[in-house]
């Protein structure tokens, strides 16, 4: 198991994986081209990837210009394995490094994402978009849950 950042080799893997999740599911892959996920890992934040046997099976994506965590998916084959938790630590540590602002994030309630995040430390502040709950990191709370584990 590789964890790594994200480069623009990797988006058509991304992008599988993106489009194989069972839940928070887009209602149309042309929704997040290909030329948006490269914006993001090269211009807009950073990407990292989880590859076992040269396949991905995980990414993350966080975006520095709204601070919010663009993406967080896995093949469903590989949840429950630790993966998302080390894609999501790598992030945030890297985000605090580079901002000290909240970062948020929106999923969908009554999934299994609410539950990580709740669990991950992410703070309910509200909804977002269509219905999603809207979460929050501060980087003290960040701080503070990285002594404890």
């Amino acid at each position: 198991m590789i964890f790594r950042e994200a480069t623009i080799q990797d988006i058509k893997q991304i992008q599988f994986v993106r489009n194989s999740v069972k839940e928070n599911v887009l209602s149309n892959p042309n929704l997040v081209p290909d030329v948006d996920v490269e914006d993001y890992i090269l211009n807009r934040g950073k990407g990292w990837v989880c590859e076992i046997n040269n396949k991905i099976v995980g990414f993350s994506i966080v975006d520095l210009k709204e601070n919010n965590i663009w993406a967080l998916f896995l093949l469903p084959e590989f949840e429950g394995q630790g993966i998302g938790r080390k894609l999501h630590d790598m992030m945030l540590d890297w985000y605090f490094t580079q901002r000290s602002f909240n970062v948020w994030l929106g999923t969908s309630p009554n999934t299994r994402a609410e539950k990580f995040y709740k669990k991950a430390g992410w703070k309910v502040i509200g909804t977002h978009g269509k219905g999603e709950i809207k979460f929050e990191m501060s980087a003290e709370d960040w701080k503070n849950l990285t002594h404890i584990k």
